[in-house]
């Protein structure tokens, strides 16, 4: 990051014999520097007492401002997740990059008119910081509201077979479906317990189907097992296995659902990643 010194240079007969008595002591004999002249116009500065009235405000104005260009630095990188490392590159002003800014900086006459008092201008400056503030506050409280469903979703599609959706695991000829008599059930088996999951499922309930039980999916610990029963035996078939330290997972396929719930981790990962649009445009 380029450090900038902002320096008040005792005054000669011109601004110009200043400039270079400056550019002289600084530069030209021992490259001290790089200097670049920032162009102030001439403000309507009112009188001694006038301005010792506002040096406390401005002060606070000075702080405010730092803190708000801070936070929105901090949650451009927040929205840039891993490429935060492209913050310097994307933090603009008036559309140039921060160097170009200060070395060429222009008054903007539009926004803030030399015409108005200093004590005018320093409160335009703070309705407008104060505003960029709150656009900041709400616009970060809809990121993390979205980036926090997100993450809920992604962890329903990850971790441990006990916990996580199965949706994205199952197809649908895993199941016997539209059955008056029979449903297919989930069930998660300890990789340990494999040998005794296959010795007993067709018998941990009356009117289990018969060499019915298939392995669907592994992860580092656990195996997901679907089986079929009658409905009738459902009740019994749970208790059995959970004295086995098997444990059956509530599940129903059902397209549609899944199909939403896709579509939503879509959305909101799209919308997401809008976001940075959204702050860049503060």
């Amino acid at each position: 990051m380029t450090e900038f010194w902002l320096i008040s240079a005792p005054g000669e007969k011109t601004c110009q014999q200043t400039w270079d008595k400056m550019m002289a002591a600084t530069t030209r004999t021992n490259n001290l520097s790089t200097n670049h002249k920032f162009s102030i116009p001439d403000l309507k500065v009112g009188t001694l007492d006038v301005l010792v009235g506002l040096s406390d405000e401005l002060a606070k104005l000075d702080s405010f401002v730092e803190s708000v260009v801070k936070k929105v630095a901090q949650y451009m990188a927040d929205v840039l997740e891993d490429s935060r490392d492209k913050v310097q590159e994307n933090l603009l002003a008036n559309g140039v990059d921060l160097v170009t800014y200060i070395t060429r900086f222009q008054w903007d006459m539009a926004k803030y008119p030399i015409k108005q008092s200093l004590k005018n201008i320093s409160e335009i400056i703070s309705k407008q910081v104060t505003q960029i503030d709150n656009d900041l506050k709400a616009r970060a409280s809809a990121y993390n509201n979205l980036k926090g469903n997100l993450q809920n979703l992604e962890r329903k599609n990850a971790g441990s077979l006990l916990t996580r959706s199965l949706a994205d695991i199952v197809k649908k000829d895993d199941f016997v479906l539209d059955s008056e008599y029979l449903i297919t059930m989930l069930v998660v088996v300890p990789k340990v317990s494999y040998a005794d999951w296959q010795k007993t499922y067709e018998t941990l309930a009356e009117m289990v189907v018969p060499r019915s039980s298939n392995l669907l999916f592994e992860d580092h610990d656990s195996g997901l097992f679907s089986v079929t029963l009658f409905r009738k035996a459902i009740d019994d078939f749970k208790h059995k296995a959970r004295e086995s330290k098997f444990t059956v997972r509530d599940f129903q396929y059902n397209e549609e659902e899944m199909k939403a719930d896709k579509e939503e981790m879509t959305r909101l990962s799209t919308d997401k990643k809008k976001q940075f649009v959204v702050f860049y445009k503060l």
